[in-house]
């Protein structure tokens, strides 16, 4: 994803937040500002340039100490952000890095 792009996206505040993903952070205890904020400064360790209508992409940052995944879409033509959802990966899943999916 182009980090350049998010980052006009974020200046602007153009950002969707969908009702599904607010009762998602909400149930989670997950603030707004702390998705803002893997978005910034985290790191995409999951690109999926082929996802529909947008490209979308998995990243990884760390709020209060701990892991914090966001899935976003980007409208690069916007550019215009479009949150998927977040969430604290555990160990089921992922490998203790965080970036690394386990094989199932």
């Amino acid at each position: 994803m182009d980090r350049s792009k998010i980052k006009t996206a974020l200046d602007l505040r153009s950002i969707d937040w969908e009702r599904h993903v607010l009762e998602r952070l909400l149930q989670r205890s997950i603030p707004r500002e702390a998705v803002i904020e893997v978005l910034k400064i985290g790191e995409c360790i999951e690109d999926y340039p082929d996802d529909r209508p947008f490209p979308s992409g998995l990243f990884l940052g760390w709020h209060g100490g701990k892991p914090l995944h966001v899935v976003v879409a980007l409208n690069e033509l916007a550019p215009r952000l479009f949150i998927i959802t977040a969430y604290e990966p555990d160990l089921e899943h992922f490998e203790p890095d965080f970036r690394t999916r386990r094989r199932q």
